[in-house]
């Protein structure tokens, strides 16, 4: 005789909408991005004016870290308590993500305790998998080949600071990194033109951003020389010359990007109006001189903090859609 009767189905409910993941900028429509942007705005007033905003009550997220990270952890963390939910946190040092079991019996087991999971680790390929063996929504809170969620924070800052983006200039000046490639998807589906100026060997990778044969009303252009790319600019940003998992190249790397740190002349070339960001931690008198972070047309801090606000409305939608 049994006195066990499951109470809840081993599967998924029959007719559930499918699970969405943000594993990269192009896996959301220019329609989603403006929902989102309008909600993040709207989440954000909430914050500011100390009304409580907690839609996702008794949820839970799951941070795993395989890169280390300040804004990442705390952004994600702190936005998932004020919403109302809690949050797991595990690295490779305190879970089998390091060991011996394969990513795929993760996600399976990770995604049946949990609601939501983010991700920060090194290649793309290994969030994809997990995501395509998880029951829920994957976000991507950096891989080598794309930061999506940085690039919603940064266009939902230029917005808040000067406007809507469609048509305007954003000139990338450095390595041709994760940050590069989700500024050029993000151009197509957005509307603005982008120019990237990086030192030769540093190119964006155009197969891995899969964005230039699809540009839609957006533009990309490619600059030997960082100052034409700065000049009449909207928008000027930059990342670190050595990004997580490089520092072998370091030294190498200064020598080849001497001649694209972000300086006064550049912001000067730049529309007078023009803005700076940089996703950080940077390096002063490296990627960017001081007196261009720490001045005027900086916006760095903003930026940082908007990371949250966005985070927020992208858990909220992949878990409850539009509300």
């Amino acid at each position: 005789m049994s006195f066990f009767k499951p109470a809840v189905p081993s599967t998924l409910p029959k007719g559930a909408p499918p699970v969405r993941h943000y594993l990269q900028f192009s896996d959301f429509s220019t329609e989603e991005y403006g929902y989102l942007l309008e909600r993040a705005a709207f989440i954000k007033q909430k914050f500011k004016t100390f009304q409580r905003h907690q839609p996702l009550v008794d949820r839970t997220l799951a941070m795993i870290f395989e890169k280390a990270s300040t804004r990442t952890r705390v952004s994600f963390e702190a936005g998932m308590y004020q919403l109302g939910g809690s949050v797991v946190h595990l690295t490779t040092g305190d879970s089998q993500l390091g060991r011996s079991e394969p990513i795929e019996d993760s996600a399976k087991v990770i995604s049946r305790m949990t609601d939501i999971v983010m991700i920060r680790t090194y290649e793309q390929s290994k969030l994809e998998s997990f995501a395509k063996h998880s029951r829920v929504p994957v976000i991507n809170g950096l891989t080598n080949e794309f930061h999506p969620c940085q690039i919603l924070a940064d266009i939902f800052t230029y917005i808040e600071h000067r406007g809507p983006i469609a048509g305007k200039t954003v000139a990338w000046v450095g390595d041709g990194n994760n940050m590069a490639n989700t500024w050029l998807q993000a151009a197509a589906l957005l509307g603005f033109h982008l120019r990237v100026s990086t030192p030769s060997g540093y190119e964006v990778n155009e197969v891995t951003a899969a964005a230039p044969a699809s540009m839609g009303a957006g533009s990309y252009k490619t600059y030997a020389d960082p100052m034409e790319a700065c000049a009449g600019a909207d928008l000027v940003t930059t990342d670190v010359w050595t990004s997580m998992g490089y520092e072998a190249e370091n030294e190498v790397r200064r020598k080849a990007f001497a001649a694209w740190c972000v300086d006064r002349k550049m912001m000067a070339i730049a529309d007078p109006k023009a803005i700076f960001m940089h996703c950080l931690p940077a390096h002063r008198g490296e990627e960017v001189e001081a007196e261009v972070i720490d001045g005027p047309q900086s916006v760095v801090w903003d930026e940082a903090e908007n990371r949250m606000h966005v985070q927020k409305a992208l858990m909220e939608y992949l878990l409850l859609g539009k509300l």
